[in-house]
């Protein structure tokens, strides 16, 4: 912004402020509002769809401006980070009753997408800013959500490190990223997250590690267990400059850094995480209809944060498994203590966003009430959990500390209903300080004596009418109508006339006024100073008070796992090392939640990398082969989780990656094709997949035409059985594929099962072994309002493209549409006499690598193409 050559004193300060802040809208507080000058008024405006206005320079000359209320800033502030604005809030720095001149004005905090506070933040959802570092192969990651202080860091070293640190970014979901200014980034990450760009010396190692041990007060960073991992610090310590450039605070919630690895859960791209609907429906992009609403009983917002946390980061450990099993399993039989530690749980405030706030600097006189409200109760809480018998528990029943020596502080210092705000007044307990109930003792006494003075005036003076006001510019007066005037003693002094009236004052009342002023704005500067000593006295416990929340969380998680296996009769399942699923009567968690009251039809599933590695999952539309699909995979993810699942018995072989591959989408914006897309997401699961992984695969081919569509399906299958033995279920309309269960040992047809009653056809949602050979697709057709011509003029084709197919020589067949007769579906092992099935049946796809099998397949369709070709000019010469 250029600088203005003839500007007000306020508006040069202004520019200076921003002239600081160049990247961000600056918020200038004058008065009850904010306002914004310049281009900035011009954006905001814009953007908030407010009243723009100006401000006079003098001769004419006039800015820019537009302002909110001070009362209304959050709301405000909220829209413009949500359009990805950094905004800087500009406070007054001094009372304006003591500043000479212009009233100092200063920057009290930088918000931004990653660093929102206030209340609009989602109660059961992190807010994560992400900082990220890639050198060749080396990858460091570093996240925290200000609001609850939860802070972790993690590097991934391989050939693969950057497809793997996009899939840890997207796992958190940021709604902020920080680079440096000289880092490349794919455009996967620029398109989708809010990136900052940051000096890149700030991700230098050694000021990195100085940032975080300055943060930390610690000489090392040994006990983190991050010394060796040059890639994390770099990006923990960017992370925790850009809060303190930004916040302007100690941070003291930022307590810990938590290191992990990404070896140590379940691998779930953000593919797998869509199909899946693990956290978010396909349908508006809430949580409604997904994994996370089937399974979330918790009563705290902290517990419903960690559980959308396992839910995306499922475990890959037995013995970690097994841990939250047995803790399920203990609050599930103990049905009685779980019923008065949920109803408990439910009364607690959000004590991490509680010790949030408080480390931030921001937390009100209500947040400290809140917490020492919840304080009182977590003794009966660590009672009961104690009382659960089970190891993981009883530990945390351990963890759990009611803090019982703050809560009395807060108790002692605080009234019961206190303001919004300390500076309000009235915050502070009588009898708390000596020195406040001093100061309060003179006000008070000041107010009586003026309180008694209206009646003793009126007694002196003999004037009835005679009344005591008070207003902001003149203080205290006494006021007397002009028909009483001749009344008024010689020691009143004039100090203002009204239409009917005159005012005076005495000095008596100069005195006594004086000293009651001076007392409550005394009063006031005593109470901020004790409300945020006492504020000080939680932070500095915000550790332990954060690891308070984290095992409440837990608790309050495990006794919600109990609370639902119970409900919808889940069943603790067996975790082992073998590759396998073997699930007895297993539902969907979420589909027979939606049924309301209708029987889900349960379904066996039998995998295992031995000797039964990939399902081919026939049967019609509508009939189920999707929902079994993905009940499968997450029955695995909820297995992992630690969760009981829904199913009369499972046993689960711990996988280390979930892959699905599922629907139609298309990416037009980068000029990626719905096909392109599927192949693409293929070509991911054929390269990062292993025998440990589970394979969900709906209708891979269906987006080209069907001869190539049923040759990629074929060898894809091929591939996943040769190649990876990873446990798959293939769902497909290519009957043809079928065939492959005789001639690849581990390939195995499951069929959803119909039952046709005259012209209907009923779904029984039951899955079997063996094969369909219809799709009853003009059924469903049907059943979607398709107008019956048109139903019936698909009947009569479908009829002769079957009779065509099983008599290639039928006349019939030459009467079809020319786009029928090369769409039909040639069975791929019958009566292989020409040369081009000699071929196919030749090939060693066993052997075949992705590229020569693409190869091949491309040489095999020139070939059909010129046989096809010259069939036309034989037909073509018959016919002349």
């Amino acid at each position: 912004m250029t600088r203005e050559p003839l500007l007000t004193p306020m508006l040069r300060q202004y520019q200076d402020l921003k002239a600081r802040y160049p990247g961000a809208l600056l918020m200038f507080r004058l008065g009850d509002f904010y306002e914004l000058f310049f281009e900035d008024a011009l954006v905001a405006a814009r953007e908030l769809d407010i009243v723009l206005t100006s401000r006079e320079l003098g001769k004419g000359r006039r800015v820019p401006m537009c302002g909110v209320p001070h009362h209304a800033l959050t709301g405000y502030l909220a829209r413009l980070v949500e359009r990805g604005h950094h905004v800087a809030i500009c406070d007054q720095v001094e009372d304006a009753r003591k500043a000479k001149g212009l009233v100092k004005r200063d920057v009290t905090r930088v918000v931004t997408p990653g660093t929102v506070m206030d209340a609009t933040l989602p109660q059961r959802e992190h807010r994560y800013l992400v900082a990220i570092t890639l050198t060749d192969g080396l990858a460091g990651l570093a996240a925290a959500d200000l609001s609850t202080g939860d802070m972790s860091a993690t590097e991934i070293e391989g050939p693969d490190a950057d497809r793997r640190l996009a899939e840890e970014v997207a796992r958190y979901d940021p709604r902020e990223v920080l680079l440096a200014e000289d880092a490349e980034i794919g455009a996967p990450l620029a398109d989708r997250y809010r990136v900052t760009r940051v000096e890149p010396w700030r991700f230098e190692p050694s000021v990195a590690r100085r940032a975080l041990t300055e943060h930390f007060r610690l000489p090392s960073l040994d006990g983190f267990g991050v010394e060796d991992q040059p890639a994390a610090v770099s990006a923990a310590g960017a992370l925790i400059q850009y809060l303190k450039q930004t916040q302007m605070s100690a941070l003291d919630h930022l307590r810990g850094l938590r290191v992990y690895s990404t070896d140590e859960v379940l691998a779930l791209d953000e593919t797998t995480r869509r199909n899946l609907e693990l956290v978010r429906n396909l349908r508006d992009g809430t949580a409604a209809y997904t994994l996370l609403s089937a399974m979330d009983e918790t009563v705290t917002a902290m517990g419903g944060r960690l559980l959308r946390e396992w839910v995306l980061r499922p475990l890959m450990g037995i013995d970690a498994i097994g841990t939250r099993q047995r803790a399920v399993a203990a609050a599930l039989d103990a049905r009685g203590l779980r019923a008065g530690v949920r109803a408990a749980l439910e009364t607690l405030p959000d004590i991490a966003r509680v010790v949030g706030r408080v480390g931030h600097g921001s937390a009100t006189p209500r947040d400290l009430a809140a917490l020492r409200a919840g304080l009182v109760r977590l003794p009966q809480v660590c009672a009961d959990v104690a009382q659960m018998p089970e190891s993981r528990l009883v530990d945390l029943s351990g963890l759990i500390d009611p803090h019982e020596t703050l809560a009395e502080h807060i108790g002692r210092a605080l009234v019961d209903d206190p303001p919004v705000t300390a500076r309000d007044g009235g915050v502070i307990r009588v009898g708390y300080d000596a020195e406040l109930d001093g100061v309060r003792t003179a006000a008070t006494d000041g107010k009586s004596w003026i309180a008694g003075l209206e009646t003793a005036e009126r007694v002196r003076t003999g004037i009835r009418s005679l009344r005591v006001g008070f207003n902001k510019v003149f203080g205290y007066y006494l006021e007397v109508s002009n028909a009483n005037r001749q009344l008024v003693p010689a020691d009143y002094v004039r100090k203002q006339t009204l239409t009917g009236a005159e005012r005076y004052i005495t000095p008596e009342m100069k005195e006594r006024e004086a000293a009651i002023l001076g007392a409550e704005e005394r009063m006031s500067e005593i109470e901020l100073r004790l409300f945020e000593g006492l504020r000080q006295d939680v932070a500095d416990r915000a550790g332990s008070l954060l690891d308070t929340a984290r095992a409440l969380a837990e608790v309050d998680v495990l006794l919600g796992l109990a609370e639902v296996a119970e409900r919808w009769r889940y069943v603790r399942p067996e975790l082992v090392a073998d590759p396998v699923i073997d699930i007895r009567e297993g539902r969907h968690p979420v589909i027979e939640r939606i049924l309301q009251g209708e029987r889900f039809v349960p379904n066996d599933l039998a995998l295992s990398a031995a000797d039964r590695a990939l399902l081919i999952v026939t049967g019609p539309n509508m009939a189920g082969k999707s929902t079994l699909l993905r009940q499968a995979a997450l029955i695995a993810v909820m297995a992992h989780m630690g969760s009981f699942v829904p199913a009369a018995a499972a046993r689960i072989g711990v996988a280390d990656r979930i892959f699905t591959r599922v629907g139609a989408t298309d990416d037009l914006a980068a000029g990626r094709s719905t096909f392109l897309v599927e192949m693409q997401e293929v070509a991911r699961i054929l390269h990062g997949a292993t025998q440990r992984s589970v394979i969900i695969l709906d209708e891979v081919g269906r987006g080209t035409s069907t001869y190539d569509g049923m040759s990629l399906a074929w060898a894809v299958v091929a591939y996943l059985h040769d190649r990876i033995g990873a446990r798959t279920m293939f769902a497909t309309h290519f009957h043809e594929l079928t065939e492959l269960a005789d001639l690849l040992p581990r390939v195995r047809n499951i069929s959803m099962q119909v039952r046709e009653e005259g012209d209907h056809v009923v779904f029984l949602h039951t899955a079997a072994e063996g094969r369909a050979d219809r799709s009853y697709g003009i059924h469903v057709a049907q059943l979607a309002g398709i107008p019956d011509e048109v139903i019936g003029e698909a009947k009569r084709i479908l009829q002769r493209l079957e009779s065509a197919a099983a008599r290639p020589a039928d006349p019939e067949a030459a009467r079809l549409p020319s786009r029928a007769r090369q769409g039909r579906q040639v069975p791929l092992a019958l009566d292989l006499t020409s040369p081009l099935e000699e071929a196919l049946v030749g090939l060693a796809i066993e052997s075949m690598t992705p590229l020569e099998a693409m190869q091949t397949l491309a040489e095999l369709r020139d070939r059909a193409r010129g046989l096809r070709a010259d069939a036309g000019s034989r037909r073509e010469r018959r016919l002349q």
